[in-house]
């Protein structure tokens, strides 16, 4: 986990456009560096250090003796780079794993770069030779990037939005980069840009170009202990090639069958590399929580060195401004989800030394986990809805994810959004992917089903809303934020709300309080949410599991 930032083409000052890369400091606290581009003297790169992998080389932008013209700042984890560098002869000077892009590209340009990398990245990579400045994001956004480039060619890059918000006075806006695109711009002498080609390199549903050179290949065939054996295997391989750090890994745990899976397999390979460390993990909620209890069970099982935070609600509610400038959205859900997950992490950065976090992002989406697919029309309709769940990632669950734990300089790790592991998943049978016999992810827990990596209650565990799992028993943090926010969003505000705020206007008293902050903090770009999260085939103004009639939280199961 890095923080990136560049600029090209700047009229004024680089020293002081200095403070708007230093917005993003918390993503790296191991170092930082600014630096210009020799002989453009408005074009610079930023570049704050979380140092993961090669402590001595691992400084950008990265450039070697090979190729002088090229200068990488990219932010990710390229787990195949040493596959790489053997398929194909590559000289490498440094143990960096973002070293192979350079060798990558100048072999085989900057398309074929891209999909060739079994990781999650955000790049920028400039070359000064043939005057060409290229930028590309991973398949599922897990590592973010945000743009902003203007009519006369300014062109700016950034891991947060709020590194840009002041980089211009004109109307440009900041974006997003698309997930899964490359852009190449070429520069011209002034430094100014022109955008001249923008391409999708890979999506979730296509096998990913880089499996070729993998050394694990899964059987043919469409039978269920087939099916299951893949996923068994490609799951684990898909922990095992996370496991590269020079830091110490833990892992969130929830005590639910994502989190729970993924801590699993984590101890067990970890002993099988003989990692000198017992593996952490943490949990969150209130004393009697449900997933605390669960977790609990879990950490037990799997013999890892277990850490619970125990939180109160107007803990929560303080930290709710911080979360959303951290997040940078307002969407409902996010922000309710997000408070849990910024205070573990912050946890883990005061009271334990591991860094390198593993945790179960992505599983609902691909494995059709969430409540509201019981109400799927047919099973092509949820395979559809799985699939824009997926390509929509970057707009919610990864981009919590990484903000709550960036913004204490934690790197994240997620599994089950592996490239193979999700293509072969995706390219299952529609009818083996339904929830079946009343629950959800039916085919991956059966995959794990009588091997003891998990007890049979954890396993076969309902899916909780996010608000009940982590919150008392005898009131939901749902409940307690409805509450709270009753008393700081009046009615006539609330009716108001479509005149206050006409794009995306809030329909519930806590979307209001939550659209008020983000506002306070970023006025005038709400357009950065383009729609709110919210279940399908159902009427639904809250996207609460709470509010479909098909869910009972765990305690009146």
């Amino acid at each position: 986990m890095c923080g990136i930032w560049a600029l090209f083409g700047s009229d004024e000052c680089l020293s002081v456009r200095c403070t708007s890369a230093m917005k993003i400091s918390h993503r790296g606290p191991d170092a930082f560096r600014f630096e210009n581009v020799n002989g453009f003297t408005n074009c610079c790169f930023g570049f704050h250090r979380l140092a993961i992998v090669d402590q001595l080389y691992g400084m950008q932008p990265l450039r070697v003796k090979k190729f002088p013209f090229l200068w990488l700042c990219y932010n990710g984890e390229i787990y195949n780079h040493h596959a790489l560098q053997k398929q194909f002869g590559f000289d490498c000077q440094t143990e960096m794993d973002g070293e192979v892009l350079l060798h990558l590209y100048e072999r085989f340009g900057v398309q074929k770069m891209a999909s060739l990398l079994d990781g999650v990245f955000a790049f920028v990579l400039l070359d000064t030779a043939n005057r060409k400045v290229f930028v590309g994001r991973d398949t599922y956004g897990v590592r973010p990037l945000f743009k902003l480039l203007t009519d006369d060619g300014l062109l700016a890059l950034s891991s947060e939005a709020k590194g840009l918000t002041e980089i211009t006075s004109c109307t440009a806006s900041v974006v997003p980069f698309l997930p899964g695109h490359i852009e190449a711009f070429d520069l011209k002498a002034s430094g100014k840009v022109e955008s001249v080609q923008f391409d999708r390199f890979h999506c979730c549903t296509e096998a990913p170009a880089h499996s070729l050179y993998d050394a694990v290949q899964t059987a043919s065939g469409f039978d269920e202990d087939t099916v299951k054996s893949n996923i068994r295997l490609l799951f684990e391989n898909a922990v095992r090639k996370r496991l590269m750090a020079q830091r110490r890994i833990g892992c969130l745990l929830s005590g639910g069958l994502d989190s729970s899976l993924v801590a699993a397999t984590l101890v067990k390979l970890a002993k099988e590399e003989n990692l000198p460390y017992p593996i952490q993990t943490f949990a969150i909620g209130t004393e009697d929580s449900p997933d605390i209890i669960a977790a609990r069970k879990v950490a037990l099982y799997i013999g890892s060195e277990h850490h619970e935070v125990n939180f109160t609600v107007e803990e929560g509610i303080q930290a709710m401004k911080e979360v959303i400038f951290h997040l940078e959205t307002y969407d409902i859900t996010t922000v309710r989800a997000s408070i849990g997950m910024y205070l573990v992490s912050k946890y883990i950065r005061e009271k334990s030394n591991s860094v390198v976090i593993f945790s179960g992002e992505g599983s609902d989406e691909l494995t059709q986990g969430y409540i509201y697919f019981h109400k799927a029309p047919n099973p092509k309709a949820a395979a559809e809805e799985s699939v824009r769940l997926l390509k929509e990632l970057y707009l919610f669950d990864n981009l919590r994810a990484d903000r709550t734990t960036a913004a204490h300089g934690l790197e994240l790790r997620v599994p089950f959004l592996d490239h193979r592991f999700t293509a072969y998943y995706l390219s299952l049978p529609e009818e083996m992917r339904t929830p079946k016999n009343g629950v959800e992810k039916h085919l991956l827990r059966d995959s794990f089903a009588g091997l003891g990596l998990l007890p049979n209650e954890i396993l076969w565990r309902r899916k909780e809303a996010f608000s009940d799992g982590l919150s008392s028993v005898k009131k939901s943090w749902y409940i307690s934020l409805q509450e709270h926010l009753e008393n700081h969003v009046n009615d006539d505000q609330l009716e108001k709300a479509p005149k206050t705020f006409p794009h995306l206007p809030p329909r519930t008293k806590e979307a209001f309080h939550y659209r008020q902050v983000f506002e306070e903090l970023y006025p005038g770009q709400a357009k950065w949410l383009s729609h709110y999260w919210m279940p399908r085939w159902t009427n639904a103004s809250d996207p609460s599991a709470r509010t479909l009639d098909i869910y009972k939280p765990e305690k009146d199961q």
